[in-house]
């Protein structure tokens, strides 16, 4: 069965091609969602007034991959316990969230969070935004299918590449 489901945890650009590379998932989108204007442009939302993140709406099939597995993968990309920023990137576009589209996801978010919490992985808890999906606006066509389309540029190759090697070592279906 295909679900959907709009997760941030940094730039989009990151995110989007590590889970282009994940069995099971069907289609991702970069965008914006969370915020307070219709139809933002990137340049709004790298100002940080918007209150919108930068997001990736999957759709995946959970026969294959359940969302808890994405969750955790999603967990293991990022810190989720540093408010809106992610290594260099700061403002709030950035900051880690969950926006879930149905009551099984919520509860599923709060279970895995809370799991990941008692390992104290981190050195502190997470504090990942957990909220209902709103509406989520699809980036800029030359935010999409970033990597794939730039994947000799000096930010994909110094930032990105390194995310995606780490990942294939990282990733053991069955520990997911």
């Amino acid at each position: 069965m295909i679900e959907e489901i709009t997760l941030g945890c940094g730039c989009f650009w990151c995110f989007e091609a590590l889970l282009q590379r994940v069995e099971g998932v069907e289609k991702v989108t970069s965008g914006y969602s969370g915020g307070t204007i219709n139809q933002p442009s990137y340049q709004q939302v790298c100002t940080g007034t918007t209150g919108h993140a930068e997001v990736i709406q999957l759709c995946f099939d959970n026969k294959v991959i359940s969302f808890q597995a994405l969750l955790r993968i999603f967990f293991s990309v990022h810190n989720p316990t540093t408010l809106n920023q992610q290594g260099a990137d700061i403002g709030t576009q950035y900051r880690s969230v969950i926006f879930y589209h149905n009551d099984s996801q919520k509860a599923d978010a709060k279970m895995v969070i809370a799991e990941l919490d008692a390992t104290q992985q981190w050195d502190k808890a997470i504090i990942t935004e957990v909220s209902p999906a709103v509406t989520f606006y699809p980036a800029e066509d030359y935010h999409q299918n970033y990597y794939n389309r730039n994947s000799q540029q000096a930010y994909c190759l110094a930032v990105i590449l390194p995310k995606l090697v780490n990942s294939r070592s990282g990733f053991n279906r069955d520990s997911l």
